[in-house]
């Protein structure tokens, strides 16, 4: 028997279960990322207006300023680094979640400050004209801004998520640090029994290989499909 088959034959059930988790981890971090991105994306967007009070005006401020801080410290750190913080900080607090919750919410919160930047951008980069016209035909500025200007945003910004995504299915290989039992995990303990190393590397790389081409020619696909922009916003990733 080669090595590769005695790696695959004793941990195949093993390595297939840790394919799934990473695209749990990858998939809804990247989701759940997405929509807080959103929420702060839309914030950031929001300019002063001169109609305005002041307590309207020091709201707008003090919220940019917090999420620019937010975003600053979680692009700025490695999420290796967030995973252990978050997960034995907790612990030590008496909240005893499991590795994966901790691996789920270490990814959304990065993929949210990352999203953030690009969802701003990509509401910036929509015209005021379509805001116009909605306020001409008797759209509120909040029906304006959800109906008209947010769809069009996330068609523009498409490719960036898209990039977050497979971004994510291959960075999610450092949350092995919190004990999830990964791709990357699961092949590293083939490697520790056998001594295996270059052939579980291998094959761990062939599975984030395919899942990371796999992924692309669907989004790909996808932004065809909608005439997404296929040039990504930058998001400092």
């Amino acid at each position: 028997m080669t090595k590769f088959s005695i790696i695959l034959e004793e941990y195949g059930l093993l390595i297939l279960s840790g394919v799934g988790v990473t695209l749990l981890l990858s998939i809804l971090g990247t989701i759940f990322g997405l929509i807080l991105a959103l929420v702060l994306g839309s914030v950031l967007s929001l300019e002063i207006s001169p109609f305005d009070n002041r307590f309207q005006k020091n709201i707008k401020q003090v919220s940019k300023s917090l999420i620019n801080i937010y975003t600053t410290i979680f692009r700025g750190t490695p999420m290796i680094v967030q995973a252990i913080i978050f997960y034995y900080s907790f612990l030590k607090i008496g909240i005893n979640w499991s590795p994966i919750v901790a691996g789920l919410f270490t990814v959304t919160i990065n993929t949210t400050a990352y999203l953030t930047e690009v969802i701003r951008g990509a509401i910036k980069s929509i015209t005021k004209d379509q805001t116009e016209a909605g306020l001409s035909v008797g759209l509120s500025q909040f029906k304006t801004f959800i109906y008209i200007v947010l769809p069009q945003a996330l068609k523009n910004a498409m490719a960036s998520i898209g990039n977050e995504l497979v971004v994510n299915i291959k960075d999610t290989s450092v949350l092995s640090v919190i004990m999830i039992i990964d791709v990357y995990n699961a092949c590293m303990m083939a490697a520790g029994k056998y001594y295996f190393y270059i052939e579980s590397m291998l094959i761990a790389a062939g599975i984030y290989l395919f899942l990371t081409m796999f992924f692309t020619i669907i989004l790909r696909y996808i932004e065809k499909k909608i005439g997404a922009p296929l040039k990504q916003l930058t998001s400092s990733n």
